[in-house]
């Protein structure tokens, strides 16, 4: 299983960006799959994710109206579209997928919020 993370860099306040992630030797379709941050001295937090039982999507409070987590079955990529990017957004970004009970990470990207 691999997960490519992508689509990181450095925007301005109230600006927009989207990150993708490639997924190989796991389907997005039937699994649950989210997106995690950590920022520079904080744990790792799940911020959005779509849940494998009832396919809805959830959102952190401190990103919910503004971040919006989609996957594109037949490319098998997963995206978390974000709007309305704050400086307290700074983190690495981690894609997520669980398969049979086995946690598969991204290897991160960088999404630096600054003017």
């Amino acid at each position: 299983v691999q997960l490519q993370a992508s689509g990181g860099g450095l925007v301005q306040p109230g600006g927009s960006l989207r990150l993708s992630c490639d997924a190989s030797g796991v389907t997005l379709d039937y699994n649950a799959i989210a997106w995690f941050r950590q920022a520079p001295g904080k744990d790792r937090e799940r911020i959005s994710c779509i849940s494998r039982y009832d396919d809805k999507t959830r959102y952190a409070d401190s990103v919910k109206g503004r971040f919006t987590i989609s996957r594109d079955t037949a490319k098998n990529t997963m995206y978390l579209q974000m709007n309305s990017l704050k400086p307290e957004d700074t983190a690495v970004y981690y894609c997520y997928v669980r398969k049979m009970a086995r946690n598969y990470w991204g290897q991160g990207t960088l999404v630096t919020v600054s003017s």
